[in-house]
């Protein structure tokens, strides 16, 4: 079968095709053969070299959300069976003609939802409505969302104004200003702007000067979530932040999963709802070849999505 891999970091030219064999799925494993794999945005980062929390020994192939079939079951597997379709995170080697998926990290896909909808299931509907959740945020409070045009962050839009609350969205540039306003936001600013400040809560996956902003943007009493670090950088938090009564948490979903996996499951189950019901709208910004995965990531790199990217074997 076909898996894209990098040999060598660098820019989106060193992904390439091996031939290498059809992986057998492991105990509590199933075999999927893709429709679509979604692309994510920390693997350009590898892909590139990025050092610290980047840094994966090669060769590497890329992570991302995969939409397709059960074609085979491991030892152990009793709540998928072969002809499922099933929406799975691949940890690495995602970019493929068939992968081996952790049922741990799959949820069944409901009958009529398209595949670019069904890729949020897994992971990034749930760490958006989880993010929020760890913020505390209730119906009448004010979010900032960093990155709203983002993969997690077009969704925490949505999901904020389900849960009734008003959002300020930062964007990168006025393009997706106006794709985060047709989502519902309440306001748009631009990453260098002035951002609101007596802000509720904030969410932030940019991390460095980003997150420094943000915390100052709380109200007294007010929250902060830290869920990635797409800068690369993780700041050193002066103490001085948390004295007008401002706090800071973190978010992995791996830990959350670990401890609080029946909460994980729950999380799952209510963006599938979310999404079969048309609260939450999955943004498609565009389709690729799987041979093609170099033109994903240079959309990627350029930061050009809006939503997300998808390819198809």
């Amino acid at each position: 079968m076909r898996l894209v891999r990098l040999h060598a970091y660098g820019g989106p030219e060193v992904l390439q095709v091996d031939e290498v064999p059809t992986p057998e799925p492991g105990p509590g494993q199933v075999l999927v053969r893709p429709e679509v794999i979604a692309v994510n945005f920390a693997d350009t980062k590898i892909r590139a070299g990025a050092d610290g929390i980047f840094t994966r020994p090669l060769p590497y192939s890329p992570t991302g959300e995969v939409v397709g079939a059960v074609t085979a079951v491991g030892p152990g597997v009793e709540s998928f069976a072969v002809g499922d379709r099933v929406a799975a995170l691949v940890g690495e080697g995602a970019y493929a003609d068939f992968v081996a998926v952790d049922t741990a990290w799959a949820a069944l896909v409901p009958p009529g939802m398209d595949a670019a909808s069904a890729t949020v299931l897994p992971m990034l509907g749930p760490v958006a409505l989880r993010v929020l959740r760890m913020g505390r945020l209730a119906a009448g409070e004010t979010v900032l969302v960093q990155s709203a045009a983002g993969g997690v962050g077009h969704l925490a839009v949505q999901l904020a104004k389900v849960l009734g609350a008003k959002v300020v969205g930062v964007v990168g540039s006025a393009t997706k200003a106006d794709f985060v306003r047709s989502l519902g936001a309440d306001e748009v600013v631009t990453t260098d702007a002035e951002w609101p400040t007596g802000v509720d809560v904030v969410v932030d996956a940019v991390g460095g000067s980003s997150l420094l902003r943000g915390l100052d943007s709380l109200a007294p009493l007010g929250r902060a979530v830290m869920y990635g670090a797409a800068s690369g950088e993780i700041p050193d938090v002066p103490s001085r932040s948390f004295f007008g009564l401002r706090s800071l948490t973190g978010f992995g979903m791996l830990a959350w999963r670990e401890s609080r996996p029946d909460d994980a499951r729950a999380d799952v189950a209510e963006v599938t709802r979310l999404v079969a019901d048309g609260q939450l709208r999955v943004a498609q910004h565009a389709t690729f070849a799987l041979t093609d995965a170099a033109k994903a990531h240079q959309v990627m790199d350029e930061r050009a999505n809006l939503g997300r990217v998808l390819l198809v074997p």
